[in-house]
């Protein structure tokens, strides 16, 4: 076989691991809903947590064969820097925000958990001696992808959770829109902060807090708490333009109006325009910092 054969059987392996996984992972959901089997909703749970965030990082990791990235590398940002950075956020976020303002407490879960990401990524890359932009995005993906992927599988096991037992159809559900949505939030924001926090170290040798840094920070955990707060925003649009009078009243008394069917649809239609606003807005990003790199990222 050629080296250019070679090459290309390596490089569409994610192709295949997504497909064999997704396979696996409806055919396991298939075989639970019908045999009723709940020994089987762990395998389904894994599977649908893991899969895209793993395909995004074995195709990132493809992309930069040759770097100075090595796969264990990769693999120890996924797991290692994933949970630690669920686990640093969980402790930060029950310390500090607990009863605080709806506005004030969005902003602060970006801050916090933008933080232990980075925190996270910076642990398990102090040892390298090369610092490259790309190579610090494709580090910092794994860590935000396997943040994205643990804590996927903690929304799913509360929603399979229910007074009746379990509710298959509730973790499908979230396990397919976190899937959908994962590789334009906590993936691409922590791959954009890898990419800043890599290139605080290429002239020293060592990681430290550049200016690009903390504007790049600010502006992920900005993004992030976009994202989070898009359902809020969209709502509280929605009764600003479309609020007749007598909602407008039962508002003003502290009382929240019930919605009619098009203040729904119209609060939905708001919710996706803000996310889609958001992940445009941080693709865009990604996109003109991995450009730039080619310049920046000269081989050693």
């Amino acid at each position: 076989m050629s080296e250019g054969t070679t090459t290309r059987v390596r490089r569409a392996a994610w192709r295949s691991w997504f497909v064999v996984g997704l396979a696996l992972w409806v055919a396991s959901a298939v075989v639970t809903y019908w045999t009723e089997n709940p020994t089987l909703l762990p395998t389904v749970i894994l599977l649908g947590s893991f899969l895209v965030p793993t395909t995004f990082v074995l195709w990132a990791f493809e992309t930069r064969a040759g770097s100075s990235l090595s796969p264990t590398l990769v693999l120890k940002a996924f797991v290692v820097g994933g949970v630690l950075g669920v686990l640093l956020a969980s402790v930060i976020e029950t310390a500090l925000l607990t009863g605080g303002r709806p506005l004030l407490m969005y902003a602060g879960v970006g801050l916090i958990e933008e933080a232990a990401k980075l925190a996270a990524l910076w642990w398990v890359a102090r040892e390298m001696t090369r610092h490259t932009r790309r190579d610090g995005m494709i580090l910092g993906a794994a860590v935000g992808f396997g943040f994205a992927a643990f804590e996927t599988a903690g929304y799913a096991f509360n929603a399979l959770v229910s007074l009746d037992g379990y509710d298959l159809r509730a973790l499908l559900e979230i396990e397919v829109l976190r899937s959908v949505l994962s590789p334009v939030g906590h993936g691409l924001w922590t791959a954009v902060l890898g990419g800043a926090l890599f290139a605080s170290a290429q002239a020293t040798g060592r990681f430290r807090l550049s200016r690009e840094l903390v504007l790049t920070y600010l502006a992920m955990s900005g993004l992030h708490a976009l994202w989070d707060m898009a359902g809020g925003l969209a709502a509280v649009f929605t009764w600003v333009f479309t609020a007749s009078e007598w909602q407008t009243s039962l508002l003003q008394s502290g009382r929240l109006p019930a919605p009619t069917q098009q203040q729904v649809h119209l609060s939905g239609v708001l919710t996706w325009l803000i996310l889609t606003g958001v992940a445009v807005w941080g693709v865009w990003v990604l996109g003109r910092r991995w450009q730039a790199a080619k310049d920046e990222d000269v081989p050693a």
